[in-house]
């Protein structure tokens, strides 16, 4: 999966379709990444020592990893990643729009 933790991504399908945010978790097994604003449900909230008022609260749903592209660091614009390797032999992700390395 090439879309980790902390990058900030556009939804490119669905009700969330347009909407740009930061990737809080990646869950790479399911091939599903939850994206901070986007994909939002309703759920039910029990009280509990942790929380102690229950009620209805708005939690972030995973949405799948191909319906969202990285955003381009140079235009801001969705793009597809790839990789490439440095002469240290580290292997690093680009962005394919403008040859950008993603990794610091």
């Amino acid at each position: 999966m090439k879309i980790r933790k902390g990058d900030k991504v556009q939804v490119l399908a669905g009700k969330s379709r347009g909407k740009v945010g930061e990737v809080i978790t990646a869950l790479p097994a399911e091939g599903k990444v939850i994206v901070d604003g986007v994909n939002m449900a309703k759920r039910h909230q029990k009280p509990t020592n942790a929380t102690m008022q229950g009620g209805i609260i708005d939690k972030a749903m995973p949405v799948h990893v191909s319906n969202v592209a990285i955003v381009s660091p140079g235009d801001n614009k969705p793009t597809r990643v790839g990789y490439r390797f440095t002469e240290a032999g580290e292997k690093v992700r680009i962005c394919k729009r403008t040859g950008v390395d993603l990794d610091g």
